[in-house]
């Protein structure tokens, strides 16, 4: 019964976007020193989660009704770093790239501080603590 809250689901895709965002800002940054490489990232969680989530109203009955789309397809674009390209073809800026790390944290954050809220919400709905 409550494992379809959308909130759940929301503020769990919001938390695993920003994983995957960070994960790929960790790949920039282990890759400033290669020739040719060019600076990727992913698309906002909004973008993401609107985009995945259009048909919020189906309900699949049993498993295998539905397609699964609980993973959801991230948008990867290459970026170009606040210097341009460097000589040898790289368009990773470290400094745009930590900067980026910063603010995936606080959506990490946010998620976490989303889900706990919901939960106090749901345990005071159900007379617990």
């Amino acid at each position: 019964m409550f494992e379809k809250l959308e909130v759940f689901q929301m503020a769990g895709a919001m938390a695993k976007h920003a994983a995957a965002r960070q994960a790929l800002i960790a790949e920039n940054i282990a890759q400033a020193d290669t020739p040719g490489y060019k600076a990727r990232d992913i698309a906002s969680f909004a973008d993401t989660y609107r985009s995945s989530n259009e048909s919020l109203a189906m309900r699949a009955t049993r498993s295998g009704h539905l397609a699964d789309s609980a993973l959801p397809q991230y948008r990867i674009t290459e970026t170009a770093g606040a210097g341009g390209q460097s000589p040898n073809g790289n368009s990773v800026s470290l400094e745009t790239e930590m900067m980026k790390s910063a603010v995936v944290r606080q959506e990490h954050d946010m998620a976490l501080a989303i889900y706990k809220s919901a939960l106090g919400v749901l345990r005071s709905s159900l007379g617990r603590r």
